[in-house]
C-alpha cells in the first residue's frame, strides 16, 4: 500500500490565524480537494497529521472539531477522494507532549496503527514544524506555499525540501515520482 500524509490547516484548507473554530470557517484550498481523489486514483492512501492547538486553547471542543473534519471528508467524497484517516495533536504548543509536531508522535501513531515503516513516505506541509516532523521519521518532506508556506520559505531561505505552490502540484510530482 502507497500512503501520503497531509497536513491539514494551510494544505488541505485554507488556514486562519484565529484558528478554524467551526465547519463554517473551513473551507478547502483551490486544487486541493482535487489532489486528493487523484492520489486515490494512484492508490495513494491519504492520512491527514494536524496540530489542533485550538482544543487546549478552549477555542473549540472535540464534538466541533470531529464536524469540521466530516465536512472535510464529505467534501472530499464529493470530489471522488477519501482520506483514509485523521491524526490530531489536542495540546498547546507549551504542553509538552510528543504528539504536537514538530514531534513526530502524531507520525508514529499512524505508523503503529498500519503497521509499517515511514522511510521516504511523502508528507506535505506548509510550516517549517511539518518538515523536521517528516524529517524525524525518515518520512520524504514536501512543503506548499498555501497557507504559512511562503512565510516558511521566507524564514528558512535555506531549506532543502521539495516546494510546490499548492497540493496539487505537489501531488501530480509525488505520483510522477512514484511512477518511476
Amino acid at each position: 500500500m502507497k500512503y501520503i500524509i497531509l497536513d491539514r490547516d494551510g494544505v488541505i484548507n485554507q488556514d486562519s490565524d484565529a484558528y478554524i473554530k467551526s465547519p463554517e470557517e473551513w473551507i478547502p484550498v483551490e486544487g486541493s480537494l482535487e489532489a486528493i481523489e487523484l492520489l486515490n486514483q494512484h492508490d495513494f492512501h491519504v492520512v491527514v497529521a494536524t496540530n489542533q492547538s485550538g482544543l487546549a486553547r478552549g477555542l473549540y471542543d472535540e464534538p466541533t472539531l470531529y464536524q469540521i473534519h466530516a465536512k472535510m471528508q464529505r467534501m472530499v467524497a464529493e470530489k471522488g477522494g477519501r482520506i483514509s484517516a485523521i491524526f490530531y495533536c489536542p495540546h498547546g504548543p507549551d504542553d509538552g507532549c510528543d504528539c504536537r509536531k514538530p514531534e513526530p508522535g502524531l507520525l508514529l501513531q499512524f505508523a503503529e496503527r498500519a503497521k509499517i515503516s515511514l522511510e521516504g513516505i511523502p508528507f506535505v506541509g506548509d510550516t517549517l514544524r511539518d518538515i523536521q516532523a517528516a524529517q524525524a521519521v525518515g518520512a520524504s518532506p514536501f512543503l506548499v506555499k498555501t497557507g504559512k508556506g511562503e512565510k516558511t520559505l521566507q524564514d528558512n531561505p535555506n531549506l532543502d525540501v521539495p516546494v510546490f505552490d499548492n497540493l496539487l502540484e505537489a501531488a501530480k510530482e509525488i505520483i510522477r515520482h512514484a511512477q518511476n
